[in-house]
């Protein structure tokens, strides 16, 4: 078809010249679309080459701590990546001695991985002529082909990945997956696309519709929440700190994080000074309360806005299980807390 023919043209004289694009090995090809996912290349590179460097192959990343994982992955975010990625490498070592499964459908089965990387390992590894169809791809083919079908609907995956599929080169699979990938990522961008400079502008139905920048079509809102986290910096009079893991479901499960106080708005100073606040976090008399900052810090997530203020409380003694700072920095921390220790501790 001339539209692959095209776009693999472009491809071969725009690609990037990308470490995992080198190598049919499904490991490292796995590794960077697990990492790449929610996140650009350029973010994601530097912790592709730790990855590699620290773990060369699913034997040592098995071998890892689930903390050595999560702490290599640290500022990359959505860290049931990170934990996926280190479970799914034991089951590959396990069950499959070290060997990944070669087909679509055998790779499906593994923890972590869905139709998107599945399609992209068999088709990067092993030439198996399944569409990779991720964001940019719905991009690329709805603005193509005027497609106006919801994208966060359940039948858009099942009508793009039918549509990625035909016009799909089945004889160069792997090379029409990167192109289509490459070229929504470099050409045909979510915001302001130089439609002049595209190889498309003759035969772009969006474009001819005057549609692009209503294309992908996509209705339903992500829906976004509002958290207020009061972290209390617990120091003694040897400098220890507090820590704990954090054990709960949902966002940062198992990064440490100092002590906390979820409340439903900000509150101030006069919060802390109650017999029941005492008592429920330390055995160690309290000194001092006050904010490190008189701002709060706003730290966006994807479906959560965290309202974040540390409080630095003095106790007299010494803690317990006080930790030293330089010992805490060793440890997996959600990046908005590293750097809060890395600047302040």
């Amino acid at each position: 078809m001339i539209f692959s023919k095209r776009l693999i043209y472009w491809y071969l004289q725009n690609k990037r010249d990308l470490p995992w694009r080198n190598t049919r090995n499904p490991y490292d090809i796995w590794l960077s679309e697990i990492i790449l996912q929610q996140t650009r290349v350029a973010q994601g590179l530097p912790y592709f080459e730790a990855f590699i460097s620290a773990f060369p192959t699913v034997f040592d990343l098995a071998n890892a701590s689930e903390e050595q994982v999560l702490k290599l992955w640290q500022g990359l975010g959505y860290y049931s990546r990170a934990r996926n990625l280190h479970q799914t490498a034991q089951i590959i070592v396990s069950n499959y001695k070290g060997s990944f499964p070669t087909t679509y459908n055998e790779l499906l089965k593994l923890k972590g991985i869905g139709p998107y990387t599945a399609a992209a390992i068999a088709s990067f590894s092993f030439d198996e002529a399944v569409p990779v169809v991720d964001g940019n791809v719905f991009r690329v083919l709805a603005r193509y082909f005027g497609v106006e079908t919801d994208i966060s609907s359940h039948a858009a995956k099942k009508e793009f990945n039918q549509l990625a599929q035909e016009v799909m080169d089945v004889k160069q699979p792997a090379l029409f997956n990167q192109a289509m990938m490459e070229f929504g990522s470099l050409q045909c961008v979510p915001a302001n696309p130089n439609c002049e400079t595209c190889i498309f502008n003759d035969s772009c139905v969006a474009l001819q519709k005057k549609k692009v920048t209503l294309l992908p079509l996509k209705l339903k809102k992500t829906k976004v929440s509002t958290r207020y986290l009061n972290y209390l910096v617990v120091k003694d009079e040897k400098g220890f700190v507090l820590i704990q893991k954090r054990a709960s479901k949902g966002i940062w499960h198992n990064l440490y994080e100092f002590p906390l106080l979820e409340t439903d708005e900000e509150i101030q100073v006069g919060h802390f000074y109650s017999d029941e606040f005492q008592n429920l976090y330390f055995q160690n008399p309290i000194e001092e309360i006050i904010p490190f900052e008189e701002k709060s810090i706003t730290h966006k997530l994807s479906h959560q806005n965290l309202i974040i203020r540390f409080w630095n409380v003095s106790v007299s003694g010494i803690l317990e299980n006080g930790i030293h700072p330089e010992e805490a920095k060793k440890l997996p921390f959600p990046i908005v807390l590293f750097n809060f220790i890395e600047k302040n501790l």
